[in-house]
C-alpha cells in the first residue's frame, strides 16, 4: 500500500537573515516564520492530511502545531527527524568558516559527505535515522497522507537516500527547500517516488502598488 509523505521545512528562524547554520541549536521562529506555520496549518486542513509528525526541535514543533490543531490531531514527535549537528559549523555562516579555514569549506562544498565539517554528524548516519523515521511513519499510516515538518539539510539528505542519489551531493541536487513549502513523496514498500518538490503552501505576496520600474525586465 502506498503512503504519501508531505515533507515541509519549518518556518523562518531568527538566523535566516544571517544565513547561519542552525543545526541542533534551538533557534526561535521569526514573526514571518509564525505566519508561515499558520499558512501551513490552513493549507493542511484542506489537503487530506491524516497525521502530523515533526522533529523535536522547537522551530519544527511550532511549525507543525497549527496544522495539528486545525486537524484535531496530536503531533507525533520523531527524534530521528532532528536536524543534522553541524559540529564546527554550528551557529556560524559559511563566510565566517571560510575566513577561518577556507580548505574545510572547499571540501564541504565539493562533497558534503566526505568533506563534512569537523565534529559534525556523519551524513550517512543522518540519512539512516531520517529514512528510518519516514519509513516508520509510512508503515504506521498505510494508504494515508502524513505531514512531516523537519529541516532543510535533513530532508535533502533523506530524499537522496530514499531516491538512490549520492548523499555527498545533496546540496547540488536539492539546492534548498523553502520554509513552509511542501515536497511530496510516496513510499510503497521499499520503493520511493518523488511527486512534487518545494511547492508553496501560501499565495505569493501581492505586488506593491505604483508604476512598473523602468528598463528591461528579466525573462
Amino acid at each position: 500500500m502506498t503512503t504519501r509523505l508531505l515533507l515541509v521545512r519549518h518556518g523562518e528562524t531568527e538566523w535566516h537573515a544571517e544565513n547561519r547554520y542552525a543545526g541542533v541549536t534551538d533557534v526561535a521562529l521569526t514573526p514571518r516564520g509564525v505566519a508561515q506555520a499558520t499558512g501551513l496549518g490552513a493549507w493542511a486542513t484542506h489537503s487530506g492530511v491524516d497525521a502530523v509528525a515533526c522533529s523535536p526541535l522547537s522551530r519544527a514543533r511550532l511549525t507543525a502545531s497549527p496544522a495539528a490543531v486545525g486537524l484535531g490531531l496530536a503531533v507525533q514527535v520523531q527524534e530521528g527527524l532532528r536536524e543534522v549537528d553541524f559540529g564546527w559549523g554550528e551557529g556560524r555562516t559559511i563566510e565566517e568558516m571560510a575566513e577561518e579555514d577556507p580548505e574545510a569549506v572547499r571540501r564541504f562544498r565539493e562533497d558534503a559527505e566526505s568533506g563534512a565539517f569537523p565534529g559534525s554528524e556523519p551524513v550517512a548516519r543522518a540519512a539512516a535515522r531520517a529514512t528510518a523515521s519516514l519509513r516508520d511513519l509510512a508503515d504506521r499510516h498505510p494508504g494515508g497522507r502524513v505531514l512531516v515538518v523537519a529541516h532543510n539539510t535533513l530532508l535533502r539528505i533523506a530524499l537522496c537516500e530514499l531516491l538512490g542519489l549520492p548523499l555527498g551531493r545533496y546540496r547540488r541536487i536539492f539546492p534548498r527547500l523553502d520554509n513552509g513549502a511542501v515536497t511530496e513523496i510516496e513510499i510503497r514498500g521499499a520503493e520511493t517516488a518523488l511527486r512534487s518538490l518545494n511547492v508553496p503552501t501560501a499565495p505569493p505576496p501581492a505586488p506593491a502598488p505604483g508604476p512598473s520600474p523602468a528598463g528591461d525586465c528579466p525573462p
